[in-house]
């Protein structure tokens, strides 16, 4: 009776060593995935942090830039706008806006009227925009360097984080 007692118990040990042994291999799995999961969130936020600080360089190199330029405009300082050779007195360029609210009320087809609104906000803004000068501030070498440098490196950060392969 001895040795069928023996028997179930080395069975046992066996089983139950057996038993740890999976455990422990499956805590070490377990543990293993929760690292490579909290690595993966923590790359997944390194990603966003990045994204957003190529924004902020890039946004505070935009705004020095548009800080050293000057912006003039010659709009109404004199009585004639010109196109290529030609010398428009600023007032008749509101001729074809003004034309076609007058046809918007006069006309029972609408389509004219609107036509001519288009036409009348596409010269103006064109009369406008081409009467402006734009002209770089003096600054020094250092300011220079800085602006175009942190909109390049913010632009270039943005870029690589929105483009990267996943």
């Amino acid at each position: 009776m001895s040795e069928k007692q023996t028997k179930p118990e080395a069975n046992l040990d066996k089983l139950y060593a057996e038993i740890e042994e999976n455990a422990k291999l499956e805590q070490k799995n377990l543990t293993a995935q929760a690292e490579a999961n909290a690595r993966k969130v923590n790359k997944e936020q390194n990603e966003l942090l990045r994204f957003f600080g190529g924004m902020l360089l890039f946004g505070a190199g935009m705004f020095m830039i548009f800080q050293n330029l000057i912006v003039e405009s010659s709009w109404g300082m004199g009585s004639v706008f010109r196109i290529g050779g030609y010398g428009i007195p600023n007032g008749t360029i509101m001729i074809p806006l003004l034309l076609g609210i007058a046809l918007l009320f006069l006309c029972d087809r609408k389509l004219w009227g609107w036509l001519f609104i288009a036409v009348g906000f596409v010269i103006i803004i064109a009369a406008v925009l081409l009467s402006v000068s734009i002209s770089w501030r003096t600054s020094n070498g250092w300011v220079f360097f800085t602006m175009f440098a942190l909109t390049i490196a913010g632009g270039a950060m943005m870029m690589r984080e929105l483009f990267r392969s996943k």
